[in-house]
């Protein structure tokens, strides 16, 4: 010990503050630590002062606080945003409070304008119900897929579309799915290898777009979201999908439906009040088939499921169905009651998700290409040897992109991360933190890639572990794959918030 002292007064030349250690021994041996490690395990230094401003979810109390007499917010929703972003939504008031989140509703509007447009979107989501009924209703004559508009001429020329036309499921030729063709149906897209994924090509695209037997849905139900702009929206004249395609996404609409994880069904207030009786009749409202070993509350959240998918399938036809989008929508049911407020909640979520399911994947690898580049700027060290194993492209974490973590964290975790994710875009959204005085607010700066700094954060937490122990692409998938319900949200929102206080302007 005399000789640690000894040597620590040699050092007489580093300059000296009040704040260093009082102790020699424990000055050395943050020294030692340091230079030995100039990144910590954890790869990053959380910022403090947003972490100490985090204390507790947006309560009911504080949120009815936060309003006007006419229902509009007192200062454009910046505390409301900030408070979201902070810790999170109590769940007695999610329902309240995502519609705000996910754009369906505008943070300055007042309780009547809301109120008009609930009535116009529940409208509208009744009509695209009645065109899945249209296409879920149609049938061959011989071996030609007709169009309904051709039958509807021909049978009368008052039809409208609230007209049916039934026929057996036997006579409808089935389309291959990606899944049935590589002999692997029961595990979903994301939890394949990217590789394995068939895709439709860009020639089978063009040969459905002129089949001469193709409904043309698309001009009739397309919404152009005016929050998403004209390079967001979806074009008619690229974009015809066909009655065939339709049916394609039902079959595995309702296929994932049956196969829905439960702790989403379980977290519904509602699931006890859902008796057999009612929940058949859901059922059968949505051709639902193949649920008797489901519980009641099951069946009515499948019921669900196919229902709201399938009216976003019709909404989206672009987009369509993929794998993977079930488990998105999962948690919003078990938050909103009523499926037209789910429905509209999914197409906001879908806004910025819709390109984790493009057949090309060029949203998925535009996303693992910023991992990679957020972790090769934090930790060239890390990165060198993610490159030396072959796994600097980042492909390891290709399930968190897709689903946004929801394999990898708890129910409610899940729900807290995007929480976080959905008020840092509508802050975004809303212009808010443009100005000087909204971004010494809003710090750290909001962003629309928090998921992406949430995936580098949770790799970077894992970098000793990466470093000394893994010498092979395998090992880290596994790893990967195996994190169920071990990660602490709330760290990794940390560690992510400092990353973008750091590399955002560098991303």
């Amino acid at each position: 010990m005399k000789s640690l002292r000894r040597s620590s007064t040699t050092t007489a030349s580093r300059p000296q503050s009040s704040s260093f250690p009082t102790s020699s021994w424990i000055y050395l041996r943050s020294l030692l630590l340091a230079a030995s490690s100039p990144v910590p395990d954890r790869g990053i230094l959380r910022s403090q002062c947003f972490r100490r401003k985090r204390n507790h979810a947006l309560t009911r109390r504080y949120w009815n606080g936060l309003f006007k007499e006419d229902g509009r917010f007192c200062d454009g929703g910046v505390r409301f945003l900030k408070k979201a972003r902070s810790r999170g939504v109590d769940p007695s008031i999610r329902a309240e409070v995502w519609p705000f989140l996910l754009g369906v509703y505008d943070l300055n509007s007042s309780e009547v304008e809301r109120n008009a447009d609930k009535v116009q979107k529940r409208k509208e989501y009744e009509k695209l119900r009645r065109r899945c009924h249209l296409l879920s209703n149609h049938f061959y004559l011989g071996n030609n897929f007709v169009r309904i508009g051709e039958i509807c001429s021909k049978v009368s020329h008052n039809c409208n579309e609230d007209s049916y036309f039934t026929s057996s499921e036997d006579d409808i030729a089935p389309l291959s799915l990606s899944a049935e063709e590589n002999g692997d149906e029961d595990r979903p897209v994301y939890d394949r290898t990217p590789d394995s994924a068939s895709c439709k090509s860009d020639e089978e695209d063009d040969e459905d777009e002129n089949d001469e037997f193709s409904v043309d849905i698309l001009a009739s139900v397309t919404r152009t979201d005016p929050k998403l702009g004209k390079s967001s929206s979806i074009r008619s004249d690229t974009s015809i999908r066909t009655a065939e395609d339709f049916n394609t996404w039902q079959r595995i609409i309702r296929l994932d439906a049956i196969r829905a994880n439960a702790d989403s069904v379980f977290y519904s207030l509602t699931k006890a009040s859902i008796g057999e009786e009612a929940a058949n009749r859901s059922a059968e409202a949505v051709g639902l088939k193949n649920y008797d070993h489901l519980e009641p509350c099951m069946i009515h959240h499948a019921a669900r499921l196919v229902a709201i998918l399938e009216a976003y399938a019709v909404y989206d036809p672009e987009t369509g169905y993929c794998q993977g989008m079930s488990d998105l929508l999962s948690p919003i049911l078990a938050v909103m009651e009523d499926d037209f407020e789910a429905f509209w909640c999914f197409v906001g979520f879908m806004r910025k998700a819709r390109h984790n399911f493009r057949l090309d994947e060029f949203g998925i690898r535009r996303q693992l290409a910023v991992v990679s580049r957020i972790i090769r700027l934090k930790d060239g060290d890390l990165f060198w040897h993610l490159e030396k194993l072959g796994a600097e492209d980042c492909f390891f974490v290709y399930r968190m992109v897709v689903v946004l973590f929801r394999r990898e964290l708890t129910f409610e975790q899940t729900l807290s991360l995007w929480e976080v994710m959905w008020a840092d875009q509508a802050a975004i959204r809303a212009g808010i933190g443009n100005s000087a005085c909204g971004r010494m607010r809003m710090r750290p700066p909001p962003t629309d890639d928090l998921l992406l700094f949430t995936i580098a954060a949770c790799v970077l937490q894992r970098r000793k572990l990466i470093i000394e122990k893994y010498i092979s692409l395998d090992e880290i998938i596994k790893d990967c794959n195996t994190m169920a319900g071990k990660l602490d949200v709330w760290r990794l929102l940390d560690d992510a918030h400092d990353l973008v206080i750091t590399l955002h302007n560098k991303i």
